[in-house]
């Protein structure tokens, strides 16, 4: 269970990263939207998981290297700004949120927008008997 100081850096975190973020992206990538969805900050403090969301998703790939290779300098820019607020800045790890892709294959699904696996079990990938 997350304690609310775990909360409270964690929002701190998210706030700060989607500043720091967009400002990149409005430098380096036009039409390209990042939003953290979510930040999860271990008990101790020392790690954090954030969930980033990349519009268009065609582009998601290539901004979570480049993301992810240009984390010390995020997690600098971040201690700048959170240092009155945080002692120590814990180490960032970014994973891609495809949860809203997921929701909208869910979404079509429903609509009838693609095949339907009952009419055709082709479709499916097949499962790996034990």
């Amino acid at each position: 269970m997350e304690t609310n100081r775990q909360k409270k850096i964690a929002s701190v975190l998210q706030k700060d990263l989607v500043d720091v973020l967009q400002h990149a992206a409005r430098d380096g990538m036009k039409g390209v939207i990042i939003s953290v969805t979510k930040v999860n900050v271990t008990s101790d403090l020392s790690d954090a998981k954030v969930y980033l969301s990349i519009f268009p998703t065609d582009k998601a790939t290539e901004i979570m290297e480049g993301v992810t290779s240009n984390t010390p300098l995020i997690r600098h820019e971040l201690a700048q700004r959170t240092k009155n607020q945080l002692r120590r800045m814990p180490n960032l790890t970014f994973y891609l949120d495809d949860s809203l892709d997921y929701i909208e294959s869910i979404d079509q699904s429903l609509k009838g927008d693609v095949e339907n696996p009952i009419k055709n079990p082709n479709i499916l990938s097949k499962r790996q008997k034990r």
